[in-house]
């Protein structure tokens, strides 16, 4: 495991994916994560991800690998025994907080894809869209809203905006694509650089 070098061995741009540890209640969620990440490999991307071997994460992982892809895990030493460590990813890096996870992750990262999950997706999603917000990057962040999964989140964002909270320009910070394979499409339109 190695704890320094955050980047995958690879000149191939790497996305970074936000997703679930659990797989949900709904099978499209899981078929979902499998498709990105086995489309991620095949169009040239790298991964990386949150590491575990579980939920939407782990099956990310490991249809990237069953693809080709170089993935890069990046693990808080805390989380480990939560959610081991996935076999599939070339290389694991072991942060000792999850500021120090999401920091490595955001480094490695061209740009940004969120899959279903919970809270602490919610709360990458929300650091990558703040960090646009105040030019601190100007990477592309893509929302796979699987099944309308997160239709309800676009709603409260547009909440936040005619509350006066948010500009309308932050719309305009992230995609949102209906399917895996129109997600993919739109990192190669957006030319993700490594």
């Amino acid at each position: 495991m190695d704890k320094a070098n955050p980047r995958p061995p690879s000149r191939r741009p790497a996305i970074c994916v936000f997703c679930g540890s659990s797989h949900g209640r709904t099978p499209a969620y899981t078929e979902t994560a499998r498709q990105f990440g086995a489309l991620l490999a095949e169009h040239g991307f790298d991964l990386v991800f949150g590491g575990g071997g579980v939920g939407l994460m782990g099956e990310v992982a490991a249809s990237a690998a069953a693809s080709g892809g170089r993935i890069l895990g990046v693990i808080p030493r805390f989380l480990r025994h939560l959610e081991p460590p996935s076999h599939a990813a070339s290389r694991i890096v072991v942060t000792e907080t999850m500021n120090d996870r999401k920091a490595r992750m955001f480094e490695a990262a061209a740009g940004f894809a969120v899959l279903p999950g919970g809270l602490g997706t919610l709360d990458e999603f929300s650091e990558a869209i703040t960090y646009a917000q105040l030019d601190l990057h100007d990477k592309p962040i893509v929302l796979v809203n699987a099944g309308g999964f997160f239709s309800p989140l676009l709603a409260f964002i547009d909440h936040f905006i005619a509350e006066g909270f948010a500009a309308p320009e932050v719309r305009k910070l992230f995609q949102v694509a209906a399917t895996p394979e129109e997600a993919i499409r739109l990192f190669e339109r957006l030319r993700v650089t490594a």
